[in-house]
């Protein structure tokens, strides 16, 4: 049986890292999968490393790591993806917007084959409520840019919610992102190696507790770094990846 490594950055998220590791726990035990949850602590200050500690000496299945400085979103996955355990891992966000159920589809869809599966909220399918406007606006302007610059047929690049086959990961380094372009390094990265992957509609709900940590002015410069990285690696190295299909 396939070992799952959920990893969660965490910065300040004290209010809800519990019931998101409370939905994951109950949605892996209803389907007895193997699993640990990694949270890695981004130089948090309310507390969230003493309520995560408290769930974890009572549930060998919980880790927690903390990320040493500098801080940011995209070292505390790097740091989650040097440490993780498991034949997969699923990067989630700590604020419960992502469903455990979807979790559990990502699995199915990489032990059926897949070496990803990626996750769009914008499905037909999928009814999103109370995100916000601008940034709505500027995740469809900067998916679709990547669509066009890659000619993909995926619009939902840059959610940090996706699961990778431990193969795949190990492919894609090294890893570049120090913030929340890393959600677009990941996916794009495998896709112009050649790993296969998987798209399924995914539930996304707003926050309840806690504010927001990506920055606006991220969606800019860092986003467009690490695209047109990538975009370069394929346009002058991507013979050297043998592709395995789509």
């Amino acid at each position: 049986m396939s070992v799952i490594s959920v990893i969660i950055p965490a910065r300040n998220e004290a209010q809800s890292i519990g019931p998101t590791i409370d939905g994951i726990r109950d949605a892996f035990r209803e389907h007895q999968l193997e699993f640990e949850i990694i949270i890695v602590n981004d130089g948090s200050t309310d507390g969230t490393g003493k309520v995560v500690k408290y769930i974890a000496d009572k549930d060998s299945h919980v880790r927690i790591i903390r990320n040493e400085e500098p801080y940011g979103f995209g070292y505390a996955i790097r740091k989650g993806l040097d440490n993780f355990r498991g034949d997969m891992v699923i990067i989630a966000m700590a604020d419960a917007s992502d469903d455990p159920q979807d979790m559990i589809r990502y699995v199915e869809q990489v032990e059926a084959g897949a070496d990803c599966c990626f996750g769009s909220r914008w499905n037909k399918e999928v009814k999103v409520k109370d995100y916000p406007f601008i940034k709505y606006a500027l995740n469809r302007i900067v998916n679709g840019f990547i669509n066009v610059l890659f000619n993909l047929g995926y619009n939902d690049v840059t959610n940090a919610f996706k699961c990778y086959s431990r193969e795949a990961i190990e492919g894609i380094k090294p890893i570049v992102s120090r913030h929340f372009n890393i959600t677009v390094e990941l996916p794009l990265k495998a896709i112009i190696r050649g790993y296969t992957y998987k798209v399924i509609p995914t539930q996304w709900y707003q926050r309840k507790k806690g504010i927001s940590k990506l920055k606006i002015q991220e969606m800019g410069s860092r986003y467009l770094y690490v695209i047109i990285h990538v975009f370069l690696e394929r346009l002058l190295c991507g013979a050297d990846y043998k592709k395995k299909g789509s």
